[in-house]
């Protein structure tokens, strides 16, 4: 498996992190270098590219089994993860985290878990595979969920669905924002709104997602 890894290993805190669809955490290199600079294990294992078409069942598995493969390899047994992924890697991350998707048959879909996962950051995550009742009923980690107000590919309302999980779950609506707009290396050709900064938007994602993911733990309830 091809992971890259950033900062110190054999950390209590571990960010496993999970692209989009494209697959490459090298296009988010400036927020993983923010992460490990200031202490955490920076965990991204590379996937096949979808190529803007349909993933199949298997290769849409493969995201959360590799998340979890790679997470055995480089983390400690002990470590308490935060897994951050962008759309479809949200996708991946809320499955470790014990949410069920239902496939188009109708289904529910059969994914790994893994219990070291205590929170989660998700950008433009692709939560509508959550909708049925009780997809999100064993989701108890903190959320912090961010959503593009101009997304036409995972909507605003996809994370507000994300609400409906029994844990804390914080919902930031950037406005102007796009699909791509999280990304520090975007699609070729992807424009965004006149009225968008993302320089300055990426570098407060970077510092919002590390004091989420350091932050103390939530006494039990």
């Amino acid at each position: 498996m091809n992971v890259l890894t950033l900062g110190p290993e054999g950390q209590e805190r571990v960010v496993l992190f999970a692209a989009g669809a494209g697959g490459d955490p090298e296009r988010y290199r400036p927020l993983l270098e923010h992460l490990a600079d200031h202490g955490c294990q920076v965990i991204a294992p590379r996937f096949e590219r979808f190529n803007g078409r349909d993933a199949t069942a298997a290769e849409l598995l493969a995201r959360p089994r590799g998340l979890k493969d790679a997470l055995d390899r480089w983390a400690s047994p002990g470590a308490s993860v935060v897994a951050v992924g962008h759309s479809i890697g949200g996708w991946a991350a809320l499955c470790l985290a014990g949410a069920t998707p239902w496939g188009v048959d109708g289904r529910p879909l059969d994914v790994p878990r893994e219990p070291r996962v205590a929170r989660l950051a998700l950008y433009a995550p692709a939560a509508g595979w959550f909708a049925a009742p009780g997809a999100l009923d064993a989701v108890t980690a903190p959320m912090l969920v961010y959503a593009g107000e101009l997304d036409t590919v995972t909507p605003v309302e996809q994370a507000i669905l994300l609400k409906g999980a029994p844990g804390p779950v914080d919902v930031r609506i950037v406005p102007k924002a796009g699909h791509f707009s999280f990304m520090n290396t975007p699609p070729p050709g992807m424009a965004e709104d006149d009225a968008f900064d993302r320089d300055r938007f990426l570098a407060e994602l970077a510092q919002a997602t590390l004091e989420f993911a350091t932050a103390a733990p939530d006494p039990p309830r």
